[in-house]
């Protein structure tokens, strides 16, 4: 691009770039692996932070008298981690003979089963499952 003397473009240097500047469509929003930035984000703060357990999953969990290992705990926090990567909001883990529904983004284990809960084999609200 050729600058006048003046140091300052001209008009049609000016719209040339306005009209070939790539359009918002076109940005890249992934990087290299194909991750969004909500993708990243996501998967680096349960690295960091872990999993948090909502009241509900904590009454499930203590009622029905659910312990959780740390392998386990684990193997749940790598499930997430994977949902993160994939882009899944809410995902249903699968460890062991429990089922954990988590809420991606917020980090959060929202509801907890164990194989007697799961007879019927049916899980709703979710976009995606991790077995682990």
């Amino acid at each position: 691009m050729d600058i006048q003397k003046n140091g300052f473009l001209s008009i049609e240097q000016v719209a040339n770039q306005v009209i070939n500047a790539p359009k918002e469509g076109n940005v890249k929003t992934t990087n290299a692996d194909g991750l969004s930035f909500g993708q990243i984000l996501s998967k680096k703060n349960i690295e960091e932070n872990g999993l948090k357990f909502s009241k509900h999953a904590s009454f499930r969990l203590n009622d029905r008298g659910i312990e959780i290992t740390d392998d386990q705990m684990s193997r749940l926090q790598g499930g997430a981690k994977k949902a993160a990567e994939k882009g899944i909001k809410d995902s249903l883990v699968l460890v062991d003979d429990m089922a954990f529904i988590v809420n991606i983004p917020n980090q959060t284990v929202v509801t907890a089963m164990d194989s007697t809960e799961t007879i019927e084999n049916v899980f709703t609200h979710i976009n995606g499952a991790v077995i682990m």
